[in-house]
């Protein structure tokens, strides 16, 4: 017999949900006491491509986790950190959830390091700045993080300017705890490969103009730019270089990955290079490339769900939950029941000993100082060529 999941969304999407996870052909096992999922995702506001993607994969996931009946509770923080604080209590305290998914932006995420520590609730987040896990103490050791670190895609990245003859590059990022972030891995890895680092400017999500900060960019004469920022909000400095006449390479972070970052930039991303995870250049990857069969497998199933060129590294990111909690969940059953703060321990410690449990994005091995796990096989590069994002290398 096939099991419903427990999604507290609006009533219009619990079909749609049970839909997805049916589709998926998850049978129940015989199943305890219910394993509650709480998850927080900003699908409003300016980082809304990031959290509706992330949504839908989530509402692909079966309605059992390890045996145990699944409960998803799903609540909106609007992109703001403040309200994403205000859910994760709420989760925590009223709800009692087991773990907590999100949420899916940087200062969020950093806020809500103190209510999950205090609870003894492990988080797996879905941001890209490692400042949420690094370093491995305090708050921290609660945090997991499903996509690849900015270490990480700074490294691929200018390995890519170097061998593209890039020696200077003006810096342009979100004047937040994800422009900081870019700013520090991507001067690090610069710095290692002899590339100058000519001039820094940031900006502000919200902001309607950043005409200021890209003449000064400009002015700098840099090779290359780096617009260092996530979602739409970065299709403002690409357009306002174009508009001021930059000939340069223009490089952004893998955070630009969704549609909605091509169709609103249009022409005027044509050629973009970036650092992106296998899922956003599925189609394109090689046969040898090590994570191109689990991350085709993924694309197919939510494109088939979604309609096509509708994934997005965030959808990857959110889908790789789903493996990470099956293969923990199943330890930490062994020691506690869901429910109690025995399992959340538990479930905490098992989430740190992950050995290459295959998600989209690549394979995890983590640890107790490495809670991302993900290794350079989640690492490429990819250009947006006639409207898709496509690779380039590794």
């Amino acid at each position: 017999m096939k099991s419903k999941p427990y999604l507290r969304l609006s009533p219009s999407l619990r079909p749609f949900a049970l839909a997805a996870a049916l589709a998926l052909g998850a049978i129940a096992p015989a199943a305890h006491a219910d394993l509650k999922v709480g998850i927080d995702l900003s699908s409003t506001g300016p980082a809304a491509a990031i959290g509706i993607t992330s949504k839908n994969a989530m509402l692909m996931w079966p309605p059992i986790i390890a045996g145990q009946k699944a409960e998803y509770i799903v609540l909106d923080d609007g992109s703001d950190p403040g309200a994403a604080v205000r859910n994760i209590r709420k989760l925590i305290n009223e709800d009692q959830v087991d773990v907590i998914v999100g949420p899916n932006i940087t200062p969020a995420a950093l806020a809500a390091l103190d209510p999950v520590a205090q609870s003894r609730t492990p988080m797996i987040t879905l941001v890209g700045s490692a400042s949420v896990v690094e370093p491995q103490q305090g708050t921290r050791v609660w945090a997991f993080k499903m996509a690849q670190t900015d270490a990480a895609m700074a490294d691929v990245m200018t390995r890519y300017m170097a061998a593209h003859g890039v020696k200077t590059v003006g810096f342009i990022g979100f004047a937040d705890s994800y422009g900081d972030s870019w700013l520090n891995e991507f001067t690090k890895n610069a710095r290692e490969r002899n590339i100058q680092i000519v001039a820094t400017e940031r900006f502000n999500r919200t902001d309607a103009s950043v005409t200021g900060q890209i003449l000064k960019l400009i002015a700098a004469k840099p090779d290359a730019v780096l617009i260092a920022g996530a979602g739409t909000p970065t299709v403002l400095p690409q357009r306002t270089l174009a508009e001021r006449g930059y000939k340069g390479a223009i490089y952004q972070t893998h955070g630009i990955a969704t549609p909605e970052f091509i169709k609103l930039g249009g022409k005027e991303v044509e050629g973009t290079l970036f650092p992106t995870q296998p899922v956003v250049v599925a189609r394109t990857l090689p046969a040898d490339q090590p994570a191109q069969k689990a991350a085709l497998a993924f694309v197919d199933a939510y494109e088939a769900k979604y309609g096509p060129g509708t994934v997005t590294q965030f959808a990857g990111d959110a889908a790789g939950v789903y493996p990470r909690l099956q293969d923990a969940v199943a330890r930490a059953l062994k020691t506690a029941q869901p429910g109690t703060e025995a399992f959340r321990v538990a479930l905490r410690s098992e989430l740190e000993h992950a050995h290459e449990v295959i998600v989209p994005n690549g394979m995890v091995n983590t640890s107790e100082t490495d809670h991302v796990g993900l290794d350079q096989r989640a690492s490429v590069m990819g250009t947006i060529r006639g409207g898709k994002f496509v690779y380039l290398g590794q």
